[in-house]
């Protein structure tokens, strides 16, 4: 039986050793079950706490290049994307977590926000939580996992508090 308790799970990408909002999201939000960063932290693993983190093209740290977890009832597969995100086109992103048996890949990189479902994978980015290419204002998400369902949003990181 499919478990339907609501599980939280915030996630991160990019901060480029800004480390404001890395320290700051967790005391926000205590009721969040897993933090998630995509890379490009530029920092060592001991200084973001309760975070999963994968290696982004910026980071020279021990850190897995690519993770798969279980959580509730989805597989999700975290990396940075460096080589399967190109030019807006997520779709070797897509196989690839497919070939890991993933309906949810998490990525970063593009420091550009991304929610799009191919081939069965929804593909989430929450862009950078330091600078957003588009113009847009630095974004984290919050996703909430509800038995089979996914529920996404975007968040905005302000300095300017």
């Amino acid at each position: 039986m499919e478990d339907a308790s609501l599980i939280k799970i915030l996630v991160v990408s990019d901060n480029h050793s800004d480390m404001e909002p890395i320290r700051e999201l967790p005391a926000m939000f205590p009721d969040v079950d897993y933090f998630f960063h995509c890379g490009d932290s530029r920092q060592p693993v001991r200084d973001y706490g309760p975070y999963a983190q994968v290696r982004g093209n910026n980071d020279f740290y021990n850190v897995p290049e690519e993770l798969v977890l279980e959580v509730g009832a989805h597989r999700i597969y975290l990396t940075h994307g460096t080589r399967l995100v190109y030019f807006g086109s997520y779709q070797y992103l897509a196989k690839r977590a497919n070939e890991k048996k993933c309906d949810i890949a998490l990525f970063g990189h593009t420091h550009i926000y991304a929610d799009e479902t191919i081939d069965g994978v929804r593909c989430l980015n929450p862009g950078s939580v330091w600078h957003n290419r588009d113009g847009t204002a630095p974004s984290y998400m919050l996703v909430e996992l509800e038995g089979s369902d996914i529920r996404v949003f975007r968040k905005t990181w302000s300095t300017l508090k």
